[in-house]
This record gives C-alpha cells, structure tokens and sequence, in this order.
C-alpha cells in the first residue's frame, strides 16, 4: 500500500502540540469566554456542568464544554462525576484546579522582569526584540525548501500566532495582508511595558519571517485599538524600526 499523503494540520491538532509543548496556559486563558468560565468555576462552591454554565454566558452546552476541555487541558480545571439527581447517569462537572489561581501574581513578576531587564526604554526594546529572535528559533521549524510566498508567510504566521493563543484573524488590504491579534495572552504586562512586550512579539515576527525563507516586508502595530494589535505583511521588501511613543510603542517601515 502506498503511504498517505501527510495530512494538513488541523486546529485540534496544532492545540493538541500546544499543549504539549507547554504553551497551553496562555492560549487556553487568552479566550474571553474561557477566562470568564474560569472565573465562574473559582467563584462556585460546587463544581458546574455544562448545562448550568451556558445558562450563565449563554452558550450551547457543547460550545462550553469545548471550552473547558481545552482549559482542562491546560490543568486549569478538573472533570469529575456531577451530584446525582433522579435517575440515570449523572452529569458530568467541572471545578477550578488549583493551577493558575496565582495569575496576578505572575503578572507583578513578568512586570518586575520587564522593567529590570535594562536601564532605559530603548536598551530594553533592543534586548527584548532579541529575545523575541531567539523565540522564533524555538517554535519555528528552520526552513529546507523554497522560501515562503507572501499567502504562504501569513498562513504561517497566522498558524504561529493562533498556536501561542492571539486568535489572529486575516484580512486583505490591497496588496498587503493584515493579521489583526485580538488576544494577546501577556496584554495585562505589555500595557506597563509595551517597550519589552511588544518588542518581543516584533523580534519573534522577524524572526519567524526569517525562518520561514520569505521576503515580505513585516510591521507590527501594537495597541491600534485597547484590544487589538495589527500585524502587516507586505510583498515589497523593507525594513522595521522601532519608535517609542508616550503612551506606547509603535513600529513603522522604513
């Protein structure tokens, strides 16, 4: 028998090696909904089924229990058998694990990292896109063939991107494409330090554009809106530098 052709990446498997590979935390807590589940769970004295929290957020019983498998999947919440009631199989619920509880704390920390990590703005900029480069090299795949089309870098920073829990969504504006970023998973410490943040999200565009073989010019936006970030690819070749403004960062082609 002749072997298949591979099979084109699904979006349950690229959350599957999300997961897997230790990113599951931010992309799961990334989604609204999910954080709002998720607080739901805390706040309850009792574990919830499905049935009772789409009462709640008005969702169908099945979308919410897509949203907590993916958040027990990354070990924020736990399954167990539900009180029984009547007859029949009780229902399945769901509780807050203990993994996760300390989220702010987590922020002061990457807030605390992110403003020693240099003297000044531009030092830590500098130092941060660095880092975000080295990212790159960590969660992309070096490339052996042809370098990527333009229509081949935005599926695959689009694919990276959703992978590290941003929900990215693609729109054509004339010959660029645009990758709107609707949930930064780190946003609570890029709004104090968009200078680090947001430059680590440039160096790991960079280097996943130089990773990826493609010549496309990259130019990250952040804070276009309070929660949306832009991601521009164009097919003319160019550079990216860095400009601090007051009340952030921002970053145009030249």
């Amino acid at each position: 028998m002749d072997a298949a052709a591979p099979r084109p990446a699904t979006l349950l498997d690229v959350r599957s090696r999300t997961r897997a590979s230790g990113e599951g935390t931010h992309a799961a807590l990334a989604s609204p909904i999910r954080r709002r589940l998720l607080a739901l769970l805390r706040d309850s004295d009792t574990p919830c089924n499905v049935h009772d929290l789409g009462r709640v957020v008005a969702l169908h019983p099945s979308t919410v229990r897509y949203h907590l498998e993916t958040l027990r999947g990354a070990g924020l919440v736990v399954r167990q058998a539900g009180p029984q009631r009547g007859t029949g199989r009780p229902r399945t619920a769901y509780s807050a694990s203990g993994r996760g509880s300390a989220g702010p704390a987590y922020e002061q920390l990457a807030g605390r990292l992110a403003a020693n990590l240099a003297d000044t703005p531009q030092k830590r900029a500098t130092r941060a896109e660095r880092v975000g480069a080295q990212w790159a090299d960590d969660v992309v795949p070096a490339t052996t063939g042809p370098g990527a089309t333009l229509a081949g870098a935005v599926a695959q920073v689009s694919e990276l991107f959703d992978r590290l829990g941003f929900e990215p969504q693609v729109h054509i504006v004339g010959a660029d494409r645009q990758i709107a970023l609707s949930a930064c998973p780190f946003r609570a410490v890029a709004r104090e330090h968009p200078e680090v943040v947001c430059s680590v999200h440039l160096g790991l565009l960079q280097g996943s554009m130089q990773r990826f073989g493609s010549p496309a010019a990259s130019l990250l936006l952040p804070f276009v809106e309070p929660e949306l970030c832009l991601v521009h690819l164009s097919p003319a070749p160019s550079t990216v530098r860095a400009r601090s403004h007051p009340d952030r960062a921002s970053w145009e082609l030249r």
